[in-house]
């Protein structure tokens, strides 16, 4: 596995284990995207990926800046329904390729169906935090 992937895979196994918690309660708003960008760092100065370690330094002080709970929430609920609106739209795109009855359409648009709502929990997840 190249050396790019082991990070990123490494930085996704971090966040999906930081998600899932501990016994402790999880931090949420600006403390926890703070604590994720902080462990995602420690990996990449771990694995020595300076470019990736300059670039998470750079998100850090902007959140440590510019980051408050507020248009967190507002940002994140945005998001929420942007990917709503993005599922209904792909449910009437699958309604219409029933109704044309072309079975390779209608895999398509179920897959996208299905994309969309991966991001809408995605997107829901993140408003949980």
């Amino acid at each position: 596995m190249h050396k790019p992937l082991l990070v990123s895979a490494l930085l996704l196994t971090s966040a999906l284990a930081y998600a899932a918690g501990s016994a402790t309660q999880p931090l949420s708003g600006c403390a926890g995207k703070r604590h994720a960008i902080s462990e995602q760092l420690e990996i990449a100065k771990s694995y020595g990926n300076s470019n990736q370690q300059a670039g998470l330094e750079k998100e850090l002080k902007a959140v440590e800046e510019h980051c408050n709970d507020a248009d967190l929430r507002a940002e994140r609920e945005a998001k929420v329904v942007k990917a709503v609106e993005e599922v209904d739209e792909r449910e009437m795109d699958l309604r219409e390729a029933l109704a044309e009855g072309n079975q390779n359409d209608i895999s398509k648009r179920q897959h996208k169906l299905q994309e969309s709502r991966t991001e809408l929990q995605r997107a829901r997840d993140e408003l949980g935090q």
